[in-house]
């Protein structure tokens, strides 16, 4: 009843309001509440409603007014122009990965796994366990909890062969998701203007940290097997780089995982150079056909920043990641990360520990690795049949992307555009070269939401790729 009386009051005031003059002054309160038959608290609530549409205006000890139509002001922010000067690095716009979409799309952009793949249950206990524990109201040392790093440590030795000596708990760094990782390791390792080797395609966020940091990037063509060591030592010899980064395991995005002899061969060249290898484990949790095998595992030496996150894994709330990296170079990597971030919330150390320490978590990898393996089968059939034009050059051992190379000459901005039209969300490949594209590519991931309409996804990005590819001609 009393929402009634008030929008009775509201909808009146806003005749009498249409026919008044700006500034003219409104009936009081107690003139409104006589008028209208109402209490008090209904009129004020329906002055309240007339100020929050901007309406009127109230001056305190005076009365409320019709709110004077005023031009607006654009705001002149070119003061900072002067005050912030050329920026020291270009920073490229939002990454398409990062893109949120309307609930009608199919989003075949993230490369995030939809929480169907996740955990749920093992993370929510979790963290409601972590709340009432007193990680919940503690700071956690720089370096993370003793706990975690001891697991981070131990999973990492349990992939070593015999010879080399396993990482200890005191070499892990647990980082608030690998990307902050990656921007301490540039910073501390190779530095503003100096160059890093890094595999062409490669990981879109690296070469975005690699450009705040103001890090050089110096592209080493890599493909379906992995880098060439013979181009990766002339690459070493002719900048004069210290730090070649990679992803030896289910690469984002191409998929390809290096063999047992490219370990190696890739291993000795940086040892050779008395250089770094960050090596990025970011899909250690997502193999099908095969499980990571760690370069780190070949290394006792220091050459190997070792990078391995449960953010994906777990839960994208969760962001727990850890490095595990030896000698000064560790040292220098963790003064980084106490200027930087001073430490990882303790809860979610903890929580993240709760959920890979479960006997649940075990059956959920294995489970997920079928899942994976349904959902990439799936897709990559649904595209032979749809968009044979798009070439799958190689199938993912593991990892959550295809990698399509698209006829030569293709448009790949105006495909995306043509899919996204008709409600595809796809990621052109050119985000993942830090220089000019070898050639037309599209990203693709099978581990977002609706698997079912692969299909039709498949369908709309080969009508779009003839359309596109047919204007050419």
């Amino acid at each position: 009843m009393d929402n009634d009386s008030t929008e009775r009051i509201v909808s009146g005031l806003r005749k009498w309001i249409s026919a008044a003059s700006p500034g003219a002054q409104l009936p009081s309160n107690r003139a409104l509440v006589a008028e209208y038959a109402a209490s008090p608290v209904t009129v004020a609530k329906a002055m309240r409603t007339l100020r929050s549409l901007g309406l009127v205006e109230s001056r305190p000890g005076v009365g409320t007014f019709v709110r004077a139509v005023r031009s607006a002001r654009l705001p002149d922010y070119g003061w900072q122009t002067a005050a912030l000067r050329a920026p020291q690095a270009r920073i490229p716009a939002l990454s398409t990965p990062l893109r949120s979409v309307a609930p009608d799309m199919i989003a075949m952009h993230s490369g995030y796994p939809v929480r169907e793949l996740l955990p749920q249950r093992l993370v929510r206990t979790a963290v409601a366990r972590a709340a009432r524990g007193e990680a919940a109201v503690s700071p956690a040392p720089v370096a993370g909890q003793p706990d975690l790093q001891a697991w981070f440590a131990q999973e990492l030795a349990e992939t070593f062969g015999a010879g080399v000596t396993p990482p200890t708990a005191r070499e892990v760094i647990v980082l608030p998701g690998s990307q902050s990782g990656l921007s301490s390791i540039f910073r501390a390792l190779v530095g503003f203007g100096q160059p890093m080797l890094i595999e062409s395609p490669s990981y879109w966020g690296a070469i975005l940290a690699a450009a705040q940091c103001g890090v050089r990037l110096v592209p080493v063509p890599s493909g379906p097997r992995g880098p060439e060591p013979e181009e990766l030592s002339r690459a070493f010899a002719e900048t004069g780089a210290r730090v070649f980064y990679a992803q030896p395991n289910y690469a984002n995005p191409t998929g390809a995982q290096w063999d047992p002899e490219l370990t190696g061969q890739v291993l000795e060249v940086v040892r050779d150079h008395g250089a770094f290898l960050v090596e990025d484990d970011w899909a250690h949790d997502f193999g099908i056909d095969s499980t990571s095998r760690p370069v780190a595992a070949s290394d006792d030496g220091g050459h190997v920043i070792y990078l391995r996150s449960l953010t994906k894994s777990v839960s994208p709330s969760i962001r727990v990641a850890a490095m595990v990296a030896r000698g000064p170079a560790r040292d220098r990597i963790l003064a980084d990360r106490g200027a930087a971030s001073m430490y990882v919330s303790g809860l979610l150390q903890a929580a993240a520990l709760d959920v890979v320490t479960q006997p649940a978590w075990g059956t959920h990898l294995r489970d997920l690795r079928q899942q994976l393996r349904v959902r990439r089968d799936l897709l990559i059939a649904a595209l032979a049949e749809h968009a044979p034009g798009a070439q799958l050059e190689h199938v993912p051992r593991g990892g959550l992307h295809l990698w399509l190379r698209l006829p030569d000459a293709t448009n790949v901005h105006r495909l995306v555009r043509e899919c996204e039209a008709d409600s595809v969300l796809v990621a052109a490949g050119d985000e993942w070269f830090p220089a000019e594209p070898s050639g037309p590519y599209l990203r693709l991931n099978y581990c977002g939401p609706d698997p079912e309409r692969f299909d039709e996804a498949a369908r709309v990005i080969g009508q779009a790729l003839a359309r596109v590819t047919s204007a050419q001609i």
